[in-house]
This record gives C-alpha cells, sequence and structure tokens, in this order.
C-alpha cells in the first residue's frame, strides 16, 4: 500500500529547470502595460541607432522588414511572475544592426513610441541576445504585445523588451529608465529575482 502526504506533488515536470524561482507557468499572454496603446502606422514607423546626440542609421518599415530575419523560439519571464515557455518570434538581430558601429558606449536606453524608456548593458544586447522582433507565433506583433515592432530581450524580465520600439541610444552612462526610475531592478535577471532595487 502507498501512503502519499497531501504535500506529495509527484515528480516535478522537466520544465522546472526552466522556470526561475518565484515564476509560474501560462499559456497566456497577459497585456501589461503602463499607459495607453500606441497606434503606429507601419508607413510612419521609422526605428534608430543613435550614438550620443549623433543619428547613426534609421529604418523605414519596408527597409527594416528587408534585412536578414531570424526565426526565434525562447522562454519569456514577466517580473508579475508569469512565465512562457517555448514561445516564437521573428525579428533582425541586434548584433546586424549594430555590425557596423563603432562606438565607446557600454549602455543602451531603449525608446519606444508613447515615451516608455529601459536601460540595458550594450554587452546585454549582443551575441545572439536581443532582437527587434516584428512577428509572434507567426504572426504580425499585435500593438497590445508592442506591434508594430518590439525589442526583446529574453534573459531578462519582459519590461526590458521594450514595446512599441523607436530607437536604441548607445550612451556612457547607466540612466534609469521608466519602471527603473520607479523603483524596479536596474538589470532584471529573472534567475536571481531582481524585481525591484535592492533584490
Amino acid at each position: 500500500m502507498v501512503h502519499v502526504t497531501r504535500g506529495f506533488t509527484g515528480r516535478h515536470p522537466a520544465t522546472d529547470d526552466r522556470l526561475p524561482p518565484g515564476q509560474y507557468l501560462t499559456d497566456d499572454f497577459p497585456v501589461l502595460s503602463a499607459g495607453p496603446t500606441p497606434a503606429i502606422r507601419r508607413d510612419e514607423w521609422t526605428f534608430s541607432v543613435r550614438d550620443g546626440d549623433q543619428a547613426l542609421r534609421s529604418w523605414t518599415w519596408d527597409e527594416f522588414t528587408a534585412l536578414p530575419a531570424e526565426d526565434i523560439t525562447v522562454d519569456i519571464h514577466c517580473v508579475t511572475r508569469w512565465s512562457r515557455l517555448d514561445t516564437t518570434w521573428r525579428g533582425v538581430a541586434i548584433d546586424d544592426l549594430l555590425a557596423d558601429v563603432d562606438t565607446a558606449a557600454e549602455y543602451v536606453l531603449a525608446r519606444s513610441y508613447g515615451g516608455y524608456t529601459t536601460n540595458l548593458p550594450l554587452e546585454d544586447l549582443l551575441d545572439g541576445k536581443a532582437w527587434i522582433a516584428y512577428e509572434h507565433d507567426g504572426d504580425d506583433l499585435p500593438a497590445e504585445h508592442g506591434g508594430p515592432a518590439r525589442l526583446l530581450v529574453p534573459h531578462l524580465y519582459l519590461w526590458k523588451s521594450a514595446k512599441w520600439i523607436k530607437s536604441l541610444d548607445l550612451v556612457d552612462d547607466d540612466d534609469p529608465g521608466f519602471w527603473e526610475s520607479l523603483g524596479y531592478h536596474d538589470y532584471g535577471d529573472p534567475w536571481r529575482e531582481q524585481r525591484y532595487q535592492g533584490d
């Protein structure tokens, strides 16, 4: 006869090693935004890379979507504790966008349509770790999830993957962005539960 205590839940599923501490799995894609959803027409959309006050490169929608793109499958983790595994995206690698950029900057301030900003170390966008994504699950990225295009940095909490991306500003100083100025962690590593300043 087998006795099972109330606390016994059996063998943990194989996905546990992909779930950061404090997170739960969901198949949903909750919509969390700090303000109204910007309505950005693709024929008016532009994306630029700037180094300080100098604009280095700028693309229209047609120019950007003509760039070589990658299909990406990654796990994503929101600071509000939900995680989704094996999400699929299509977009352009930041490595390709910055391939010929010579800069001494160590940080990036991502700017969005609507005024949102978030700060990241430049090295966290390179070496295959980040993209500007414009498709999700094989469809155009919907506005509520950041369409026409968003930054995708899956190894950090999702607030670092700025929706409605407008530019990447290469900067010398790690100045806090929108949520970081309101007490969120400057870096946001889900595996170290860096949710708020002091974590």
